[in-house]
């Protein structure tokens, strides 16, 4: 039977309440077919010592970080992206190169000594700016660097066209000196605003070209201060919410967070003025924009302030050294941005490291890694794409050799429900939290005759961990170390 005009306008109409729905529902789909540009430039900002908690995008309603919080609402929100190790220097080792830090001989961070004497990220050990620029993209890193200060461990010799900053691991807030064009030059202003400017400079000097840009700041690590009055001011009268331990000096710990988040504030201005160049420049489509902490960090939690090799604050500021790995200390915020690609608003709820950063960026813009080149790391990139995996990472495997304040061999495995640490210099020590009902890690069952049988299989799968990377602690290479 034939249709008559008002069954075909009936059609029509269905059909075209239909198709909206049908597309919202597709759209993961659509975007993960979506072909990346050849042209993709990509921006990477690292912050120094910045907790999840400090983001109001990650719950905190007195933090203000309008621009990060604009990276969640248009991009995409990891809600459980953690770092391997609790310290600056290795952490940064698996960002750049997805290795863990003992694979490179790093396992603190590096001291002034240290840097002196010769150690530093070695060639060997392939960063993927240096596979970038292998493929045809100018690269360059502005601000800190911390892998190693004598000229062989130069950035520009691990893959960065242009590097202005500073090998050492601090800078001042205020009039930094820092290296420009070879040249180490004290600089007048807020370190913020010097290292971003510069990155700006460059970003608009190379925008015919796919360039990737590293933008390493050294805000909010102590010194909080000095801080330019457009940030100080925004928190001068705030009463900070605290962690609710017994024994902290509640308005020393009050001031550090007031300095804490005039310190973040700095950066998300900064970060407001980025964004606002590549949609001046007309390169926010075709630019992708990480934003990360090198690990998380403490004040007041767990009675510590700073992060791995934080400090006691029990009844003073400057207490004996407290090696940790909480979550607080491994947990980082991670914000990724590409408008007209990833989904704005999206959230993914999977586990992913830094170790992942390296195959993850080159799994983004459809460079393979060379062959010979070895990593740790897992591409993320189809979970931004839409895919979802309940067997993606079942568990961390993490490590922290603290030796310049203090001494502590320290390894973890962390799942969804359970955290071992196992401190190898001594006895005593060891930790495991029920991560499922005790998530804020305040109750340590390690000598808990009811928990032996969770005890012995974590213990277990980190035994294999670590002879799966030839750890030095099994393999016999660390010191003094009790089995």
């Amino acid at each position: 039977m034939r249709n008559s005009p008002q069954n075909n306008l009936k059609s029509y109409l269905s059909l075209t309440h239909f198709l909206p729905a049908v597309c919202w529902l597709l759209a993961p789909l659509l975007l993960s077919q979506t072909p990346a540009d050849p042209k993709v430039n990509i921006v990477s900002i690292v912050t120094d010592d910045q907790a999840l908690w400090s983001i109001g995008a990650y719950g905190n309603r007195e933090s203000i970080t309008p621009n990060m919080d604009r990276l969640a609402l248009e991009g995409v929100k990891f809600n459980n992206a953690f770092v391997t190790t609790p310290v600056c220097s290795p952490s940064r080792v698996a960002f750049l190169t997805g290795l863990y830090g003992s694979q490179v001989g790093i396992t603190d961070f590096l001291s002034s000594d240290e840097g002196a004497s010769g150690m530093g990220l070695p060639a060997s050990a392939v960063t993927w700016p240096r596979v970038l620029q292998q493929n045809g993209y100018r690269t360059a890193l502005f601000g800190k660097y911390h892998l190693g200060t004598l000229p062989d461990f130069h950035p520009t010799k691990r893959g960065f066209d242009y590097f202005m900053g500073t090998q050492e691991g601090a800078f001042a807030t205020l009039n930094p000196r820092l290296e420009v064009n070879g040249q180490m030059t004290e600089l007048k202003g807020a370190a913020s605003d010097i290292v971003m400017d510069d990155a700006l400079r460059w970003i608009e000097a190379n925008q015919d070209k796919p360039f990737a840009a590293l933008i390493h700041f050294r805000e909010p690590h102590l010194p909080y201060t000095p801080m330019p009055d457009e940030d100080m001011r925004l928190f001068k009268d705030l009463d900070p919410t605290i962690p609710d331990v017994k024994g902290l000096d509640r308005e020393q710990v009050k001031q550090f967070y007031r300095e804490y988040y005039a310190s973040v504030h700095a950066v998300d201005r900064n970060l407001g003025k980025l964004l606002a160049l590549l949609k001046r420049l007309k390169l926010d489509r075709r630019t992708i924009v990480m934003f990360q902490s090198d690990h998380g960090y403490n004040i007041g939690h767990h009675g510590i302030h700073t992060k791995g090799n934080g400090n006691a604050i029990f009844g003073g500021v400057n207490g004996p050294t407290r090696p940790n790995m909480w979550d607080t200390s491994l947990r980082i915020p991670l914000l990724i941005r590409w408008p007209g690609t990833l989904q704005a608003g999206s959230e993914i709820n999977e586990t992913v490291l830094n170790l992942d950063m390296f195959p993850s960026v080159l799994g983004l813009l459809k460079i393979k890694p060379p062959a010979e080149v070895r990593h740790n790391g897992q591409d993320f990139t189809p979970l931004l794409f839409g895919a979802r995996n309940a067997n993606w990472r079942t568990e961390i495997f993490g490590q922290y050799d603290l030796h310049n304040s203090g001494l502590a061999y320290m390894r973890m495995l962390r799942t969804n429900d359970w955290k071992l640490v196992r401190y190898y210099h001594t006895n005593g020590l060891d930790e495991l939290y029920d991560l499922k009902n005790d998530p804020g890690e305040l109750t340590n069952l390690y000598r808990d005759p009811q928990h032996r049988e969770v005890r012995a299989r974590l213990q277990q799968r980190l035994d294999g961990r670590m002879k799966a990377i030839h750890d030095p602690i099994v393999d016999g290479k660390s010191q003094g170390i009790p089995p």
